[in-house]
């Protein structure tokens, strides 16, 4: 029944991007092994924001790792645009995660002593992505979050929701269907945090994309579409709010 709200947008029904069933993730062995995840079943639809609830070592960046096939689960399998994860070898979920995923993370993680273009440039060109294409990918980009005439400044020369825009356009220069954020607004002011929710919110309706992110901020949680939230690494059904 949970899943069955999930799949439904506008009165239509809407395929699955990404799901995993099944999944436990152990860290170590024995009377020291620690079960963060202990039996995940969820499924996400394509075009869709998507926020991860829930305590710390609650498991929401575990679950963010193994989406995103930074890791891989002890056990169960996950599903990528109908194809396992899981069962890649590390080669093949690189080039998945490299051409089809996006990531941010807590930190804004730009270099320095580029500029936001640079930053973005560089990305594109480290993951392969076509010479002849990354300085259109890069200017739209930046241009998507709002930071077209910004683009030559450098990150001590923005803001901080400017750096993280800027980190966002970095993860969604090569056009990836899914865009997974691990707490993107934890350093931002609640200002700043629902400027980049709206720059999420936007990334969704025009252009599909799907977004699944971590979040402790009760405000962010009104403006997603589904809320799963974690409790000692488990799926609580259906989140409370």
């Amino acid at each position: 029944m949970y899943c069955k709200r999930l799949y439904k947008q506008g009165g239509k029904s809407v395929p699955n991007i990404i799901a995993a069933s099944g999944v436990k993730r152990t860290f170590g062995k024995g009377s020291g092994a620690v079960h963060v995840l202990k039996g995940v079943d969820l499924t996400v639809p394509a075009g869709s924001l998507v926020a991860f609830k829930g305590r710390s070592g609650s498991g929401k960046t575990t679950l963010i790792n193994l989406l995103s096939a930074l890791d891989r689960p002890s056990e169960g399998s996950i599903t990528f645009e109908d194809r396992e994860l899981s069962a890649m070898s590390n080669k093949e979920r690189d080039l998945v995660r490299r051409t089809r995923m996006g990531l941010i993370f807590q930190s804004f993680a730009l270099i320095p002593l580029m500029s936001a273009y640079e930053n973005v440039e560089f990305i594109l060109r480290v993951s392969g992505f076509p010479a002849a294409e990354r300085k259109a990918a890069a200017t739209a980009a930046l241009e998507q979050v709002g930071l077209g005439p910004r683009m030559n400044h450098r990150p001590f020369e923005l803001s901080g929701g400017e750096q993280q825009r800027t980190a966002i356009a970095r993860a969604i220069a090569h056009k990836p269907s899914l865009l997974l954020a691990d707490e993107p607004t934890a350093e931002l002011d609640s200002k700043t945090g629902l400027q980049i929710m709206k720059v999420f919110r936007q990334l969704v309706e025009a252009s599909g994309m799907t977004i699944i992110m971590t979040t402790h901020d009760p405000a962010i949680m009104e403006i997603v579409d589904h809320v799963y939230e974690l409790e000692d690494g488990q799926i609580v059904v259906p989140a409370s709010t």
